[in-house]
């Protein structure tokens, strides 16, 4: 496992890419409790908290084992969730956002981007198509989870259904911790191998810690984590859209957001 020396602390300067997860107000909670949780838009694990609205996601869904059960709720409430359990034991949430689009006035910023999320020589192949590296559009959409740690918190977490995914393979609040946590990084069907992994990590006091990881040819990441500390991992797929999707978006770009939070318990 490849681990970039990069970490930034709350203070450093910000990056171009912005992140999107569920955050509980607490990720362990007795086994009659109300799952509570926001959702964020952000970066540096800071953001701003979003109101349940129907009209901004196309999949708000709670898992727990082989069961399940859609999120409801009003329009207007925050946090975004507010539900009981499916179950006692490891419940996920999963949300999946409608699309939405940003325009790029020139290469500069994409580029920052792509440098940032490690996606390579996009330059070439954006030329190699005859676009503009002026005046352009990306097409992005969000697929987040959380796990919550219901009762006795014992589970695992799983495949969901989002068209890219990031799974936990370790249970934060049930297993050994100490040798790392690994998450495995898919996209459709498919393990993505050699791919960059971003952490977060969320101090007690509030300060973020940032690390890149890359996954393996198994599309497995792990990366160390600490008792008490809360965190988020991020991955992006970049491709071109279908044509009925560029045609109605007017993009020449798409972007596919996986996340995932989860804290280890002290």
């Amino acid at each position: 496992m490849r681990i970039f020396a990069l970490v930034f602390s709350l203070f450093a300067a910000p990056v171009a890419a912005h992140e999107f997860w569920i955050e509980p107000l607490e990720y362990q909670v007795p086994a009659e409790t109300t799952l509570e949780a926001n959702i964020v838009n952000g970066q540096e694990f800071a953001g701003a908290k979003l109101a349940y609205l129907p009209q901004r996601f196309v999949n708000f869904v709670l898992f727990a084992g082989d069961a399940s059960a859609r999120v409801e709720g009003r329009p207007g409430d925050t946090p975004a969730l507010q539900q009981n359990p499916v179950a006692e034991g490891l419940n996920i949430a999963a949300y999946q956002a409608n699309n939405a689009t940003v325009d790029y006035e020139n290469w500069e910023k994409f580029q920052n981007f792509i440098d940032h999320k490690d996606f390579g020589d996009v330059l070439s192949l954006h030329e190699g198509r005859g676009l503009s590296v002026n005046g352009f559009k990306e097409v992005y959409s969000r697929h987040a989870k959380t796990l919550f740690g219901v009762g006795n918190s014992a589970g695992a977490d799983r495949r969901v259904g989002l068209e890219t995914e990031i799974v936990a393979l370790t249970n934060p609040y049930t297993d050994d911790v100490s040798g790392g946590f690994s998450v495995q990084v898919y996209y459709r069907n498919d393990v993505r191998a050699d791919t960059q992994v971003e952490v977060f990590e969320k101090a007690p006091n509030g300060l973020v810690a940032i690390s890149l990881h890359r996954t393996n040819s198994d599309g497995i990441a792990t990366f160390p984590v600490r008792p008490g500390y809360r965190y988020m991992a991020d991955a992006v797929v970049l491709r071109e859209p279908s044509a009925a999707l560029a045609e109605r978006t007017g993009a020449v770009w798409e972007t596919l957001w996986a996340n995932l939070t989860f804290a280890v318990p002290e």
